[in-house]
């Protein structure tokens, strides 16, 4: 006998349940502003060991030999010099708490007072218990502090500002921690040693060039009520969009990242492009005093700000020294160059995650 509350699906050959006579999906990006939501503190935390770009394409030797292929890629191609990792004592979680404390201590707000703590971690020890309760822990936040981890690939922090800033609008919550600690010397390492064992091609190469663009860090963001902190700086809004046809361009876990680089480049200016067009309806990011950018590349940031018209003095870097830190990077990012900004400044902070969704969110300063 057939189930009614199955009528209309199809099943295709690789298993996936398709849905027939559906309309086409619309098009478009969703916008979201805020009236009382303030950035009280946003933090970075380093981590200690430096590793070169240098010592990577040393430890890659017989793998470029097996390739025909030689050094000095990772900074001629992707403007990257070095990057950090954690001692190996070091969990992610424990990034992630580091930079929890450095912004409630910068915020000066009282732990217990807050209400929600959100961890956005890519990287991750295990499937559960969630990292956040390994943060709240540490941090020793109140039992009344709702907790969880939020995973949207490198817009995981930015995702997690909107969660909070909507709760904290609506009356939920005073004051939410958004935290976020990243590591890349586990998936490096494993690459390294797959691809010295495995007779690696060129192709083998480039699929897992951006496992090496990775970096490590920890950041940190604490959000309050404007109305009782004027010295926070606006979170107005922002806008993000989805473009989920492009769902397998990049996919990675612990033991390394894969891309398709040249597909992935192009659909993100593709997608930012777009993005940029509809927030120009509610929104005017044409003279900003920051642009903010994920950091991933140089020919990344290049071809972003090339496609969007903004002035790349405007747009600070910190992927030539750290790498790609996942979510963290926008925030690390901002943290390391806040020190540039004045009040009434604005700032465009801009992402795009695996998937792809992209979004950008506006600051007043």
């Amino acid at each position: 006998m057939s189930d009614p509350s199955l009528k209309g699906v199809t099943r295709v050959s690789q298993g996936v349940s398709a849905v027939d006579d559906l309309p086409t999906p619309s098009t478009g990006s969703s916008v979201f502003t805020f009236t009382d939501t303030a950035v009280l503190a946003v933090s970075a935390v380093d981590a200690p060991e430096v590793i070169t770009s240098s010592d990577i394409d040393g430890w890659l030797a017989p793998a470029y030999a097996s390739a025909g292929l030689h050094g000095g890629m990772l900074e001629q191609l992707a403007g990257i010099s070095e990057r950090r990792w954690w001692p190996s004592d070091v969990s992610f979680a424990d990034a992630a708490a580091m930079a929890g404390a450095k912004a409630i201590a910068e915020a000066g707000v009282d732990p217990r007072a807050i209400g929600l703590l959100v961890d956005t971690s890519v990287c991750r020890e295990r499937l559960e218990p969630s990292a956040s309760v390994d943060v709240h822990r540490q941090l020793g936040l109140s039992s009344a502090c709702v907790n969880f981890d939020l995973s949207n690939a490198c817009l995981g922090f930015m995702s997690g500002m909107q969660l909070a800033a909507n709760m904290i609008d609506s009356g939920q919550i005073d004051y939410a921690l958004i935290v976020d600690g990243e590591g890349s010397r586990q998936p490096q390492q494993a690459t390294v040693e797959r691809l010295n064992s495995q007779g690696a091609t060129r192709e083998d190469i480039v699929e897992n060039f951006a496992t090496f663009t990775l970096g490590s860090g920890g950041a940190a963001m604490v959000l309050g009520r404007a109305s009782q902190h004027r010295e926070g700086h606006r979170f107005l809004g922002g806008v993000s969009r989805a473009a989920t046809e492009h769902y397998l361009l990049c996919t990675g876990d612990l033991t390394g990242m894969c891309t398709d680089s040249r597909a992935l480049l192009e659909a993100a200016v593709d997608l930012a492009v777009l993005t940029w067009a509809d927030a120009a309806e509610h929104f005017d990011w044409s003279d900003l005093r920051m642009y903010v950018i994920h950091q991933v590349s140089k020919i990344h940031t290049e071809a972003i700000a090339r496609a969007l018209n903004i002035d790349p003095h405007r747009v600070p870097q910190t992927f030539p020294t750290r790498g790609n830190i996942g979510p963290a990077s926008v925030p690390f990012t901002l943290a390391m160059n806040s020190e540039h900004l004045m009040s009434g400044d604005r700032v465009a902070c801009m992402g795009i995650g695996s998937g792809l969704n992209a979004a950008v969110i506006d600051i007043e300063w």
